[in-house]
């Protein structure tokens, strides 16, 4: 009996999977990419030499079989084993990111933190009234202060609404079972031996030349496979007869095609995906993909001298008065990611695509970001050498107000009118997944076509546990760990001292 021939939307890491999947077990594909690189967010981009991610993405996953993955596309030699260091800039201080007592109490001062452990007993007492919305739901748990220092800033940053309009559905999916009474207990009594909770990862796997390198290798080893990886091939149409989607029309560098299919795994933005189908989606069903919304990306990459950088791999900026949200140094990922005698600093900006600065040309980027960098003093005026952009449509799904709903709607029709059309991937679900969530999908969409499984990806990622506790964390891609994203960090129940750990992007 003939495999099934399925068409992939998108080459990102849901997507490439998905098509690797397929072509290891001789199954026909086609995968068809709208951008003119493969990696979707976790692309490496490189100029003159500099290498940079999107986002900063740390490869460490609790999913043993997207592990085995990652090592059967790249060798052992190709992963480094990198120390981790993080740290929060916030009014002229560095915070030590996890947040550790010692570090916080100086930099705070005694009458400070006990203001903020004041507050936090208060919303204990007498908590928010409505936790719906993500304010809400982190003053609860954290107090009215601690929100407002290390929450509120960065988050509206990373979302460019109000805290008030963001839902509690987004708060509850990354800050897991945290509990600030737990990590001031564990920051000041540490438990020795304790079980509960493995919170933070010290280290994490890299690969050399950037997280680029393993979907380059992905969509090489699918065209061995016998499938096929178009790149600036964007889908016009997904055709649906008699309750199938039976051929998706592309538009690429040779014009139109219409392509068969017996499936269609689609990591493209779930609103998109509604549009495209023919005959069109119910009014219902397309006015839902039109009320969800992104968030856009965009980097400015700088060099300067490798004296001027500084030896984090990353710094959230809470301090306001700036519009950079994290900045991240792409030498202490990989010494392979820079030219010698130098580092490269990416000033990560979370925009709306054709808003002002989105739209600033790119050396007034470069100068801006430069200022910015400057007047945080985290390098001397004059250090600063060179710069590049790179924009970023749809990095991150927007949890606004009615989101939930408008997914919900469009999920079902999916599932009643084209079975056979597979949603994957962070804007394939409109989910804020990472990297391995997103790659989970995808296997589990493979099984589903080739041998009639009926897994339910939606499933994914919505487990009660924190996706660094209990041993080996989460595949953070984002932005920034962010994608990425990846937006405020937090602090998780300790182990010992050292608490917190959560990208925004990523």
């Amino acid at each position: 009996m003939a495999q099934p021939h399925t068409v992939v939307i998108g080459a990102g890491p849901a997507g490439l999977t998905a098509a690797y999947e397929l072509t290891r077990r001789h199954a026909p594909v086609d995968v068809v990419e709208a951008d003119d690189v493969v990696g979707g967010i976790s692309r490496t981009v490189e100029r003159e030499g500099w290498r940079f991610d999107i986002g900063g993405h740390r490869f460490f996953t609790k999913v043993s079989r997207v592990e085995a993955f990652w090592h059967e596309l790249l060798s052992d030699d190709d992963f480094l084993l990198r120390p981790r260091m993080s740290r929060i800039h916030y009014q002229g201080r560095l915070f030590d990111y996890p947040l550790r007592a010692g570090n916080a109490l100086r930099n705070l001062g005694v009458w400070e933190a006990c203001r903020c452990v004041g507050s936090y007993l208060w919303a204990r007492v007498r908590p928010p009234a409505d936790q719906s919305h993500f304010e809400g739901w982190v003053s609860a748990r954290f107090g009215a202060r601690l929100y407002r220092m290390f929450f509120k800033t960065y988050t509206e940053k990373v979302w460019g609404i109000p805290a008030t309009e963001l839902q509690a559905d987004w708060a509850a999916q990354r800050i897991r079972n945290l509990s600030l009474g737990a990590a001031i207990r564990g920051a000041l009594l540490p438990q020795r031996g304790g079980t509960e909770v493995t919170s933070l990862i010290e280290e994490f796997r890299y690969p050399r030349l950037g997280p680029g390198m393993m979907w380059e290798r992905c969509a090489e080893l699918v065209v061995k496979g016998g499938g096929t990886v178009e790149l600036e091939t964007a889908v016009r149409t997904v055709h649906r007869e008699e309750g199938r989607a039976v051929a998706v029309t592309v538009d690429g560098p040779s014009g139109e095609r219409r392509i068969a299919a017996d499936h269609v795994v689609s990591s493209m933005p779930i609103s998109a995906l509604v549009r495209a189908m023919d005959p069109p989606a119910p009014t219902e069903v397309r006015e839902a993909a039109d009320a969800l919304r992104h968030r856009d990306f965009l980097t400015v990459a700088l060099v300067v001298p490798a004296e001027a950088g500084f030896p984090d791999n990353w710094i959230y900026v809470h301090t306001p008065g700036v519009q950079v949200g994290r900045i991240q140094n792409y030498g202490a990922w990989s010494p392979e990611m820079v030219r010698a005698g130098g580092t490269c600093l990416g000033l990560e900006y979370f925009v709306n695509e054709g808003d002002e600065l989105w739209s600033t040309p790119d050396p007034e980027l470069v100068a801006f970001g430069t200022a910015e960098l400057e007047r945080l003093g985290l390098v001397r005026p004059g250090s600063v050498t060179t710069g590049y952009v790179v924009r970023m449509p749809k990095a991150y799904p927007v949890y606004d107000e009615g989101y939930a709903e408008a997914v919900e709607v469009i999920r079902r029709w999916l599932a009643e009118a084209v079975p056979n059309v597979h949603p994957v991937g962070r804007n394939g679900m409109h989910r804020y997944n990472n990297q391995d969530h997103s790659m989970l999908t995808a296997m589990l969409a493979a099984e589903n076509i080739l041998d009639g499984t009926d897994h339910d990806v939606w499933a994914v990622n919505v487990e009660e546990d924190y996706h660094e506790e209990g041993g080996t964390g989460s595949a953070d891609a984002g932005r920034g760990e962010g994608g990425t994203g990846r937006a405020a960090p937090v602090v998780p129940r300790p182990r010992t001292a050292p608490v917190g750990d959560r990208s925004p992007t990523g």
